[in-house]
């Protein structure tokens, strides 16, 4: 399997049978490995032996075996001893380590951050562990926190900010180097350590299916004498007498546990921007001492990655250029075209995963919106390539979960010499059933290509994707769009761009009739992605901002900064839960206070709002 290119089936041990084709780049997030051995159930993991997985492999296939039972002690023994590439390597660099890491409650962070600090050495700090010990030695922070909690609010995010900076200025955590744990949990807090200059070269997010980690929760227990935590199920208490006094947390409960989900999903959304260039998804559905194991890769290819750039740094005969720009939050150069490769992934895995959170949610009928200037249509950079890219992104995000899923674009509008297309999507069907979908088995089976239309729905589809749907000079897609939604019923329906507008007719007149109910209908869609650039008013240059939503998040505003050395960033100015209006957009770029809604406007307007009111 090692190095292979081509698609094709593996089968399991266990009979799990595996769907895997090659990737033009690698995937956006690590593929799910194979079913592991009976340590993998030790960890909550389940299977089912009629299950299918789809992998679209980067550069290696799935492993054919998993870590046996009998090598886990000689593994941990391995990965924990401080030798060639632990602690000792650690210190020698002259960058020391700086990493950050969450996922969500019960997905083994906590023992994952032992094994780390064990090997590395790093100074661990948890922003919990933290604000208990500031309390209790009575210091300036931990008395500011104490006012607050005595009277049963929240520690101000600015306080607990000014405790994690102060520890992370502490000598041992800048000689070692440091892992911060579960921590920012806020856009606010990340920005705070972004101004202070604190940012890792590292940020591990564990991934747990949800129902995993429920089953860890709810069989946890505590044995109260000793303080040791059990599993009823993966690890049991030793006897009768243990287990008759063991106790459960309050909050283990299958209805609290998915509250703290929802809570931890929304922290990682808020910081996913700021550490996106940094950030490594790891699977935490295996056993403890394999995750540690890629963990224990993404450092020691970290720090092989930080001595070579030091060696450079440090050499006159080598230059120090860099191949691109970080960005925090949103990508920089948007006004360089054609973009580059890291640009288009950023909005690629921007859309699909506040798109994939909404149907999750059971949303039905979603509109994402993207207006970057290679997906701008009225710009002369427009790449249709661009969106074909993002079309087919979006559509492996649900295939990868077995979903079925059907790619639409419009046919021709109109009759005899009046038929045609919008020239937006003409040859676009064509492009997009030439283009790699991978293996033979995915074409047909779990990606169909269709028209807009009720004919268009079949029993078999899970959900339809809609490239575009637009009016045309004299026709309308919306009837065509609207029985489509009718017929799909609660399965998704999600329109890439829409251009739904009233288009003028023949003679330049509108078409006046059922123009309200048509203008309802379009505005029904929910919008789960919405991204455009700022400019002044009838230009498209300079770029001034950008305004951001991504499901569940809410409109985020940002004005362009110009730094030293042709650099510019991204500043968070404003959040909106609606779609802010124009002037509520300038209020926010000029730093003008936020109008109240509800207020009566002053002079003439004002006085008759009074007198009519």
């Amino acid at each position: 399997m090692e190095g292979c290119s081509k698609g094709g089936n593996w089968v399991s041990g266990d009979g799990v049978r595996i769907i895997f084709w090659p990737c033009p780049r690698p995937p956006s997030s690590p593929p799910a490995p194979p079913p592991a051995s009976s340590s993998s159930a030790a960890a909550g993991s389940s299977s089912s032996s009629s299950a299918t997985t789809f992998i679209r492999p980067s550069f290696s296939c799935p492993r054919e075996e998993a870590v046996e039972d009998d090598d886990e002690e000689d593994l941990v023994r391995r990965a924990a001893a401080p030798g060639l590439h632990g602690r000792a390597e650690a210190k020698a660099k002259d960058e020391p380590l700086r990493i950050m890491i969450a996922g969500a409650p019960a997905s083994g962070k906590g023992t994952q951050c032992e094994l780390i600090v064990e090997k590395y050495g790093l100074t661990h700090i948890s922003a919990g562990d933290l604000l208990r010990a500031e309390v209790a030695a009575g210091s300036e922070n931990g008395n500011l926190a104490k006012e607050y909690m005595t009277k049963g609010l929240l520690v101000p995010s600015e306080i607990v900010v000014k405790m994690v900076k102060d520890r992370l200025a502490q000598q041992d955590a800048q000689e070692n180097g440091w892992l911060l744990d579960g921590y920012p949990r806020s856009d606010e807090q990340a920005q705070a350590l972004e101004v202070a200059g604190i940012r890792p070269n590292l940020f591990i997010l564990l991934d747990v299916d949800d129902e995993i980690l429920i089953q860890r929760v709810i069989n946890r227990r505590m044995d109260p004498v000793t303080g040791k935590i059990y599993h009823l199920l993966y690890s049991p208490p030793e006897n009768e007498e243990i287990a008759s006094r063991l106790t459960q947390r309050f909050d283990d409960t299958e209805e609290k546990a998915r509250v703290r989900l929802l809570t931890h999903y929304s922290n990682v959304d808020a910081v996913v921007g700021v550490y996106k260039d940094v950030m490594q998804h790891v699977d935490g559905n295996r056993p403890k001492l394999e995750v540690f194991a890629e963990i224990d890769k993404l450092l020691m290819d970290l720090q092989k990655k930080e001595s070579e750039e030091s060696t450079r740094r440090n050499s006159p005969s080598l230059p120090t250029t860099s191949k691109q720009d970080n960005w925090k939050g949103i990508p920089t150069k948007l006004n360089t075209t054609p973009h580059t490769r890291e640009i288009r992934e950023y909005f690629y895995k921007d859309v699909c995963n506040a798109t994939k959170r909404a149907v999750e949610n059971k949303i039905t009928k979603l509109k994402v919106k993207i207006v970057i200037p290679e997906l701008n249509p009225e710009m002369d950079v427009y790449r249709i390539g661009t969106l074909l890219e993002l079309m087919r992104e979006l559509a492996f995000t649900f295939v990868n979960d077995g979903k079925r899923v059907r790619v639409c674009v419009q046919g021709a509008m109109g009759e005899g010499i009046f038929a045609g297309m919008p020239l937006q999507l003409a040859g676009t069907r064509q492009m997009l059933e030439r283009m790699d979908w991978g293996d033979d088995e995915v074409m047909g089976t779990f990606v169909n290509f269709g028209a807009v239309g009720a004919k268009e729905v079949k029993p078999e589809d899970d959900m339809f994707i809609l490239m575009c749907p637009q009016n045309a000079v004299g026709n309308c897609i919306i009837d065509d769009l609207k029985a489509m939604v009718e017929a799909a019923g609660d399965r998704p329906v999600i329109i890439l761009n829409p251009r739904l507008k009233d288009l003028p007719g023949s003679g330049g007149n509108m078409q006046i009739r059922g123009r309200e109910e048509r203008m309802e209908f379009a505005d029904s869609f929910f919008t789960c992605y919405h991204f455009r650039l700022l400019y002044q008013s009838g230009t498209q240059y300079p770029i001034l901002g950008a305004l951001r939503m991504a499901y569940p998040n809410p409109y985020e505003i940002y004005k362009r900064v110009d730094l030293s050395n042709r650099k510019e960033e991204y500043i968070l100015l404003d959040t909106f839960n609606e779609e802010p209006t124009r002037s509520e957009i300038g209020d926010a770029y000029y730093g003008r206070p936020r109008k109240d809604k509800n207020a009566v406007p002053e002079g003439i307007w004002g006085f008759f709002s009074r007198v009519l009111g």
